[in-house]
């Protein structure tokens, strides 16, 4: 198996490692801290593909996720709290004091991964959380394999079981940027999604969910990523998971790059970046501001434990997560 470099250290002495895995026209530098993409380049298109720093510290002082693999429960759980089989568990509120977002201030994008296998071209990370590990019940155990496929594509499989019932809902957290403008002006985005989820003032869900037309969200034809209005919402692409498809593809005109989104997943989270500001120095020494790329993040709704009408996002004993999600990059 391949070793990796040492690219830091945790609070605790715990060591960080850095794997290159390379394929099919991509090369990703993936860290153990986070199950983090750190660095993603594509044959023939110079500037890297995510937002991401060369060094270790600013990820532990400074990310708001960046290439991370946000769990064990992504996004928001309004007022960090809800029910499952009729007991009520409080989770860790890390959103401004009320809510619990990516679950928890040591969620699974906060912690050292353990490398299970790994080859020219793909890795395979693991990790435990353990019962009540920010308040969450069940031991979960997690993996998760990002591999680069012929024609360009970047492939990630998540599974994911328990020994009690729990919530369990994963995502890729990398921040795209296709063209060298470090903001997303040229970018276009094209999504299969015929509604959203509406949220309050906090972004939580509200348990309505509204049909995109005439709306900020309506993405089902091409239209620029950036607006008036901000964007950090759910757009619905079903029901409930599915086989593998195409959902959407985002696209820059000043560099004639598209990235295909093909997943599993019944939404998809899209955060334009507007709180992006980042103080210190980004890859090649690139400045984050505001809207310096965009999260699209496959996952189950936010919030969905607390309503009905929401997939289910509750993994019982004897069942196996499961999540795949690629991105296939082209020029021209």
């Amino acid at each position: 198996m391949m070793t990796g470099e040492v690219f830091g250290q945790m609070p605790d002495g715990a060591q960080v490692e850095r794997f290159t895995i390379a394929g099919g026209g991509l090369t990703m530098h993936v860290l153990t801290y986070g199950a983090v993409v750190q660095d993603a380049r594509l044959d023939g298109h110079e500037p890297p593909l995510v937002l991401g720093f060369e060094e270790f510290d600013h990820y532990l002082n400074h990310s708001p996720f960046f290439g991370a693999i946000a769990g064990r429960c992504a996004n928001r759980i309004g007022g960090g709290s809800f029910e499952i089989d009729d007991q009520r568990f409080e989770t860790d509120r890390n959103q401004i004091g009320k809510h619990t977002l990516h679950g928890g201030a040591r969620g699974m994008g906060k912690r050292v991964w353990d490398v299970v296998h790994v080859g020219p071209d793909h890795i395979t990370l693991e990790i435990e959380q353990r019962d009540g590990d920010m308040g969450f019940p069940g031991n979960l155990v997690t993996r998760v394999t990002y591999s680069c496929k012929v024609n360009c594509t970047f492939d990630i499989a998540v599974t994911a079981i328990t020994d009690a019932p729990t919530l369990c809902n994963i995502a890729h957290h990398s921040y795209w940027s296709l063209d060298e403008i470090n903001t997303l002006t040229e970018h276009h985005l094209q999504l299969d999604a015929p509604r959203y989820t509406v949220v309050d003032e906090d972004f939580i869900p509200t348990g309505r969910v509204r049909d995109v037309g005439g709306t900020r969200f309506d993405f089902r034809k091409t239209a620029p990523v950036l607006a008036d209005d901000i964007i950090d919402h759910n757009l619905c692409l079903s029901d409930t998971k599915t086989d593998i498809r195409r959902v959407g593809c985002l696209s820059s005109v000043a560099s004639n790059l598209s990235m295909e989104i093909w997943t599993t997943e019944p939404g998809i989270q899209v955060y334009d970046g507007y709180k992006l500001g980042v103080p210190v120095l980004g890859l090649e020494g690139r400045h984050y501001a505001a809207h310096a790329g965009i999260a699209l993040e496959p996952q189950i709704w936010p919030d969905a434990v607390n309503h009905e009408s929401f997939p289910d996002p509750v993994l019982r004993p004897g069942e196996t997560y499961s999540q795949h999600t690629q991105f296939r990059f082209s020029k021209g």
